[in-house]
């Protein structure tokens, strides 16, 4: 039996579905991925914003698996004595006129990777797994911006992850900052999941955040209800597998802190072919600026594996009340000679991985 989702990923099959390949949220991407042949990978991330900012990265990641060594004789007769330690298993073989000892070592492994941004911010990331005990993965995070000032140069993080079946439990820390903890847990069975966050500063000795939720789960369909910004946000969603091509997702989002409008999304996905996909949104909410305004925003979206490693995507989002005016935003990963002069934005999105 395998551990539940994270607390964070409760909702995740509906999250995925409304939020991600939708490509109209930046006007350019690019990213670049490729392995050498040691093991080391690296990507390259570059993008730039409708604003007219640009930012980038790149990014290197090196795997250390687990391996062993095993030493051993062929004519064992009778095994006295065996003890069993985390990273060697060993045994005394004793024989007439012979002594043998057979010893396996395991390497537990880690894994390093490092991110240098065009902030000329440098993040080092340390994965520990299975070391500390079964189920219990050990991340060291650290950051250095050599720009910023002293007290906000650097950042140093601890995260420990535990699995067991039923069982999801997950503690950040924040070492430099308060300190201060996060902590959170899920509790699995037959599908049915329910968890629990909260926050924790050291220093002020006080509860900084708490957040709930339930959900279950099945390969087909998921439901979820969350609590969060101390159960003061609720929201509900559903996700439904309808076939091998069809998925279909909701959301709805409440405020008890604000105003009573209730903020809804549902979202599509239809696959074509087994290289190419098509999806589809609409965000019903309503938001304060001078007054309270009814919007509804739509989105679609286009994913199409050209060849093997490289994929493109088109996107657009359209203001339903405004789709006569030039206010819509395009961003799309080959220009178009037919893109009509009402569109004021207009991007591009490639994936490359060798």
């Amino acid at each position: 039996m395998s551990a539940p989702a994270a607390f964070s990923d409760i909702a995740k099959p509906s999250n995925d579905l409304l939020n991600k390949d939708f490509y109209h949220t930046v006007a350019a991407n690019l990213e670049v991925k490729s392995k050498a042949p040691n093991g080391v990978s690296f990507n390259v991330k570059g993008q730039s914003a409708h604003e007219g900012s640009t930012s980038g990265s790149i990014e290197g990641k090196y795997t250390d698996a687990p391996s062993g060594t095993i030493f051993h004789y062929l004519h064992l007769v009778v095994c006295t004595h065996s003890s069993i330690f985390n990273a060697i298993d060993h045994q005394i073989i004793l024989t007439p006129g012979m002594a043998a000892l057979l010893m396996v070592y395991q390497r537990a492994g880690l894994t390093l990777t490092q991110t240098w941004t065009t902030l000329n911010s440098l993040n080092t990331k340390v994965e520990l797994d299975n070391q500390l005990a079964k189920g219990v993965k050990t991340e060291i995070l650290t950051s250095f911006l050599p720009s910023a000032s002293p007290d906000k140069s650097k950042s140093a993080k601890l995260n420990l992850f535990f699995k067991q079946p039923n069982f999801h439990g997950r503690a950040f820390f924040d070492l430099l900052k308060g300190p201060v903890a996060n902590v959170d847990a899920v509790l699995g069975h037959e599908g049915f999941l329910v968890g629990a966050e909260a926050g924790y500063d050291v220093q002020k000795a006080s509860i900084t955040k708490y957040s709930a939720a339930v959900g279950y789960s099945m390969p087909e369909y998921s439901a979820a209800i969350t609590a969060t910004n101390n159960l003061s946000v609720f929201s509900a969603s559903y996700y439904h597998k309808v076939s091998s091509q069809v998925e279909a997702g909701a959301k709805a989002t409440w405020d008890s802190k604000g105003s009573n409008n209730v903020g809804l999304e549902v979202a599509s996905k239809y696959r074509l072919d087994p290289s190419s996909f098509a999806k589809a949104s609409l965000l019903l909410f309503r938001y304060r600026l001078a007054k309270i305004n009814d919007r509804g925003i739509a989105a679609a979206a286009y994913s199409v594996l050209l060849r093997q490693g490289v994929t493109l995507g088109l996107g657009a989002s359209f203001d339903t009340q405004k789709l006569n005016e030039a206010a819509h935003k395009v961003d799309q990963t080959v220009r178009m000679t037919n893109v009509k002069a009402n569109i004021e934005k207009v991007g591009a999105s490639f994936t490359f991985e060798a």
